[in-house]
């Protein structure tokens, strides 16, 4: 096998770099299976992609390791009222492509109706056993290889040095591996402060800001008491304010959704604290984002990519090749006025795209995270609540319910609670998030 011929370690045919679209015509209008790929139960599966599957006819076979706390999920979402396709929930080592292979095809002999229409997943953990799954029953989903280089994230480093995309100081570090035995962490030049953080990490966990090498030993040694197989990474650190770039595609066309300004919180850690949507995805930043993302094979389905702006320059933090999460894409397809999450399972399904998704461009919206600073028990917190007001409408979710005790995780795990504030009045919104946070109090006891 040519070890530059990473089709040979699978025995899978070339794809196109992008993603792959099955012949064949449209599902549209026609009743299918969709076979959903899930960890723990999220709002975007919940309230986005299930009630999409229904619109679109589809059933649904979800295939996950915790089917008991996804049945409960969804008991207490139909409960309110919420849609939801036919659906059936079974247990699955989904972290084993081998394993979603065996399951959907042991499946379909005997439940005709599980045959797979499409394979989806929108989990950072599960795109590569969901692309290669969908490859081998020949059915449309990313590119296996764009979904690892953008999951891995020395990869990531590697690959966009590779195409001249960008190129950042990097190192990375097998399980058990000192900094100190480390060639390039061991030589002068190390570009302090850097950034550390788990090879395949999310949701800021564990990444950090280290100003030296005794720091930096430190760092790992507390990460690997918590994570003893995980591969880290040290990277160069790149100051500078943060934006996303939210894209969807279908292996042809790449539509720039939209953009988010991200303020996060004082290092060492980086937690994303506020969202603002942008009036537009900015240029030059857009254009370079998005030649980046091709240069990587990213452009089927969703994409959230995080990257800081330096002068004229963008620069890429990490990919996330899924949507955006922490209830951003439920804003954001309400906000755009467009069918966003049947958009996205479409392209699954192998429809294209329009060349105009007909988006709204008036809306404004600001996500503010209200955040544990503490560890302890919360003993108060307002409940749920939404309200209209002066062109605002302002809607809080807690995201931890009042007697729950909790150490400090250092990542988007402390929040407490999501305030969405939208409307077409940046200026009102942002009073109407002050009012609502002087408002309120959340109270921790230790």
């Amino acid at each position: 096998m040519n070890e530059n011929d990473p089709d040979g370690a699978f025995g899978l045919p070339a794809r196109a770099a992008a993603g792959r679209t099955a012949p064949g015509p449209s599902t549209r209008g026609r009743r299918g299976n969709l076979q959903l790929l899930a960890l723990n139960p999220t709002d975007s599966v919940t309230e986005g992609f299930l009630p999409a599957a229904a619109r679109l006819g589809l059933a649904v076979t979800l295939l996950t390791d915790q089917p008991d706390a996804h049945r409960r999920a969804y008991d207490r979402h139909a409960a309110a009222g919420g849609e939801l396709p036919e659906l059936d929930i079974a247990h699955c080592d989904v972290r084993d492509f081998r394993e979603v292979i065996g399951r959907i095809s042991a499946r379909a002999p005997d439940h005709p109706a599980s045959r797979p229409a499409a394979i989806f997943t929108n989990s950072d953990h599960l795109q590569v056993q969901a692309a290669l799954a969908a490859d081998y029953f020949g059915l449309p989903g990313k590119d296996w290889r764009a979904a690892l280089r953008t999951k891995n994230k020395a990869e990531l480093r590697r690959s966009l040095a590779a195409t001249r995309a960008d190129t950042l100081w990097c190192a990375e570090l097998a399980p058990g591996q000192d900094p100190s035995d480390h060639p390039r962490l061991a030589a002068p030049g190390v570009p302090y402060p850097c950034v550390l953080k788990p090879r395949e990490g999310v949701a800021s966990e564990d990444v950090v800001l280290v100003a030296d090498a005794r720091e930096l030993d430190r760092r790992c040694r507390e990460i690997r008491a918590r994570r003893p197989e995980a591969h880290l990474v040290v990277e160069e650190f790149l100051d500078g304010p943060l934006q996303t770039l939210e894209t969807l595609g279908d292996g042809h066309t790449l539509h720039a959704l939209a953009a988010f300004r991200t303020e996060i919180s004082p290092p060492p850690h980086f937690i994303e604290e506020r969202l603002e949507l942008l009036p537009a995805p900015p240029e030059p930043h857009t254009g370079q984002v998005l030649e980046q993302l091709r240069a990587l094979g990213v452009g089927f389905g969703a994409c959230h990519t995080e990257y800081v702006v330096q002068g004229e320059r963008a620069r890429i933090i990490e990919v996330n090749y899924r949507a955006i999460g922490d209830q951003c894409d439920l804003v954001l397809a309400d906000l755009l006025d467009i069918p966003l999450f049947d958009h996205i399972l479409r392209t699954h399904l192998g429809e294209p795209l329009p060349a105009d998704l007909g988006a709204r461009t008036d809306g404004r919206v600001r996500m503010e995270y209200v955040m544990a600073d503490r560890g302890g028990r919360l003993t108060d917190a307002p409940a749920a609540s939404v309200s209209d007001r002066d062109g605002v409408r302002l809607d809080y979710r807690p995201l931890r319910a009042i007697g729950e005790e909790h150490p400090l995780y250092g990542t988007n795990r402390d929040f407490l609670g999501v305030l969405r504030a939208t409307g077409t009045d940046q200026r009102r919104i942002d009073q109407a998030v002050a009012g609502f946070l002087a408002a309120n109090r959340w109270v921790i006891a230790p």
